[in-house]
């Protein structure tokens, strides 16, 4: 069930990554170590991005409910360019991106390593992108 509208949520696979995106809203759940997974699969090493998730400080609890576990998520703030907030499972299980989120987090990889991570994901959910435009 979807965190911020509560309706269904569909599960598609992105290169061997199961995506949890709700049907309404059109935001998106990846599990514990999904975007992990996504960051390997676009040839870096995740040990930054990994960090930063893990070791962004909650800075208020959400109404939003884990998908998983139903606990009330915290929110992390993260980027530098962009700075935005996030929805992480107080237990660990998860990130939910509302809708445009994941272009914000996009747009906050543009150089560097981080500029593979961003391009990967660019391309793995351009379908997302493009309804979006």
């Amino acid at each position: 069930m979807c965190p911020k509208c509560r309706e269904t949520m569909v599960i598609y696979e992105l290169e061997g990554v199961e995506i949890d995106q709700c049907v309404s809203c059109r935001g998106i759940w990846l599990d514990r170590g999904e975007i992990e997974t996504l960051t390997t699969l676009a040839g870096v090493k995740p040990d930054r991005l990994s960090t930063a998730l893990k070791d962004a400080a909650p800075i208020r609890t959400s109404d939003r409910r884990c998908p998983r576990c139903e606990r009330k998520m915290h929110i992390i703030v993260v980027g530098t360019q962009n700075p935005m907030e996030l929805d992480r499972c107080p237990n660990g299980h998860g990130l939910w991106f509302d809708a445009g989120e994941l272009q914000q987090t996009i747009a906050n990889f543009e150089e560097g390593e981080e500029g593979a991570v961003g391009r990967h994901f660019a391309r793995l959910f351009a379908h997302e992108l493009k309804s979006k435009t």
